[in-house]
């Protein structure tokens, strides 16, 4: 697996360091798309994607290895040419105020860009020259990402997971407000993926807002606020993880006439998917919602033999709403 390559904005941008930044005339939402589309030949990569972060939280970005991620992360950072629709950072416009959105974003890609025989503080003092960065930054980029007792070893002799933490670090060497990190826990043991998940609780409790892509589902559902989910280039469902969970959740049922209590709850306003499973009434209602399917039920003389709830992690219903997508 190659490291991720660190794409430091405030480098990228440096020429453009004295310019006037525009104002900001939507400080909530950090990133916006609108219509976002990527053509390669005749594959859609990305299809008309219109997505929301909002400040301050952690946003997972999920999808199948194949199904656009990386391509929307590279529109988003201008490494790759937007074919229709529109990206706005913080507010501004990606395409006319590129250099002042970027250089408020750290982020790690795809590709190696680490020096391994120089230590994890050496190479921070090395971006932090090319950035113009305070070098007492350093130190303190160093505690955040949990690398202090082997800050002078050899990034050669470091496990996957401590380079990991090293390529967050020189994303957020420059203090960014946005980080993004695409596919951050590939290959990592679940010690390092634990670790990892403390490092992006950390990086939010310092108001910083985070981007994560990822195709691990059960990590993302206990790392982020909000997810959105991909499959084929276009956006499945946006919510935060807690409106999730409840869309994700089930209550099954036995009644004295399952058929017609199908009907009856189909009728429900509120109510998502009613089928008959395995001799049960199954019904797409959050927990909560036991009482008014009793009542709804009862006041049709359809009484109840059994009902409960049937939780179903975010995983599953992942592989539900992107069933059929095509890997690459």
């Amino acid at each position: 697996m190659k490291f991720p390559r660190v794409l430091d904005a405030a480098a990228v941008t440096a020429e453009d360091a004295g310019a006037e930044v525009p104002v900001n005339i939507d400080d909530d939402i950090v990133i916006r798309t609108a219509g976002l589309s990527k053509r390669y030949g005749r594959r859609i990569a990305v299809d008309a994607l219109d997505i929301e972060v909002r400040r301050g939280r952690v946003y997972g970005f999920l999808g199948p290895n194949g199904s656009g991620k990386t391509t929307t992360i590279g529109m988003i950072l201008g490494l790759v040419r937007v074919d229709a629709g529109s990206i706005r950072l913080f507010g501004l416009d990606a395409r006319s105020h590129r250099e002042p959105a970027l250089r408020r974003i750290g982020a790690t890609v795809e590709g190696q860009s680490y020096f391994p025989h120089l230590s994890a503080r050496d190479n921070l003092r090395v971006w932090a020259k090319i950035s113009d960065v305070e070098r007492k930054r350093v130190d303190e980029v160093i505690e955040i990402v949990g690398l202090t007792t082997r800050a002078g070893d050899k990034v050669r002799t470091y496990s996957l997971g401590m380079k990991q933490r090293l390529a967050v670090g020189a994303a957020i060497l420059h203090d960014p407000d946005l980080v993004i990190l695409d596919e951050p826990t590939n290959g990592l043991d679940p010690a390092g993926i634990r670790e990892f998940r403390g490092l992006v609780r950390t990086l939010r409790t310092q108001g910083k807002t985070v981007f994560v892509s990822s195709h691990i589902l059960s990590e993302v559902e206990q790392m982020c606020d909000d997810v959105g989910i991909i499959k084929l280039g276009r956006l499945v469902v946006q919510k935060p993880v807690a409106e999730l969970r409840s869309a994700a959740s089930s209550i099954e049922m036995r009644t004295t006439d399952d058929t017609q209590a199908v009907t009856l709850l189909r009728s429900l306003p509120w109510m998502g998917n009613v089928a008959k499973e395995d001799g049960h009434v199954v019904a797409s209602a959050p927990p909560e919602r036991a009482v008014d399917i009793s009542r709804a039920l009862a006041s049709a003389a359809i009484y109840l033999h059994e009902l409960r709830p049937r939780d179903t992690s975010l995983e599953d219903f992942f592989l539900e709403v992107t069933e059929g997508s095509e890997h690459a």
